[in-house]
């Protein structure tokens, strides 16, 4: 079952949400939103799986407001303006709605959900990675990852054999396909495995001659995990 949440100024925007995911058996809809910092509180206190999102609303639009989420969460927007679907796919946004939308264009989205999530679930039984990089697919055993850079746009691999492989991926898609229960994010631009955290200290994260700082976004979480 997919948990989701739909945030939407407009509240009959959010009544059709809440029937069509009524009408399909594999979509738990918990709440609905009409603001983002009620929606925010509530994902931070109850995490979900897939977000139904209006972009244009008052204050913080939707794009925005989705890029400041720390979690592990997938996302359809849903907005009236067509303008803005080529911005949200570069987001890797599931799906992007555009208003009014028929219950069969509904389920092609959320079908889209429920491969995502299935292909999650078997990413916990791989003990690899595939990665596109330098015009090649290449195969990134997680016992060789010693830490995971972001740079903008890209991500630097470190292996343990002291090479390196950089891709065009952001930490958000990177981390989806790592097992929780094996990496864990520590700061803004690092992903580190956890069995290979030698000392943690001080604001900081030793790996090997790796020293890594812990943001303070994400020290409530490392604490929790070690």
């Amino acid at each position: 079952m997919i948990k989701a949440i739909a945030i939407d100024d407009e509240p009959l925007a959010l009544k059709i949400i809440e029937h069509f995911c009524k009408q399909t058996d594999f979509i738990e809809l918990d709440k609905t939103f009409t603001k983002t910092d009620e929606a925010l509180k509530h994902i931070k206190k109850f995490p979900v799986d897939l977000l139904f999102l209006d972009i244009q609303m008052p204050g913080k639009n939707g794009i925005d407001f989705y890029r400041q989420l720390d979690t592990d969460v997938m996302v359809i927007f849903t907005t009236a303006f067509s303008e803005y679907a080529v911005e949200g796919f570069n987001i890797n946004a599931l799906d992007y709605l555009l208003k009014p939308f028929s219950y069969e264009r509904f389920i092609q989205a959320v079908e889209k959900a429920k491969k995502e999530m299935l292909s999650k679930k078997n990413t916990l039984d791989h003990t690899h990675l595939l990665i596109r990089a330098d015009y090649k697919l290449n195969r990134i055993e997680f016992d060789d990852i010693m830490l995971i850079e972001g740079l903008d746009d890209y991500i630097r691999i470190h292996l343990k054999n002291k090479t390196t492989i950089t891709a065009r991926l952001s930490m958000k898609n990177i981390l989806e396909k790592l097992p929780a229960a094996l990496f864990i994010r520590v700061h803004r631009s690092y992903i580190v495995p956890v069995k290979k955290v030698k000392s943690f200290y001080n604001k900081t994260i030793q790996i090997e001659d790796f020293v890594i700082p812990i943001g303070d976004t994400y020290k409530e979480e490392v604490n929790k995990y070690f």
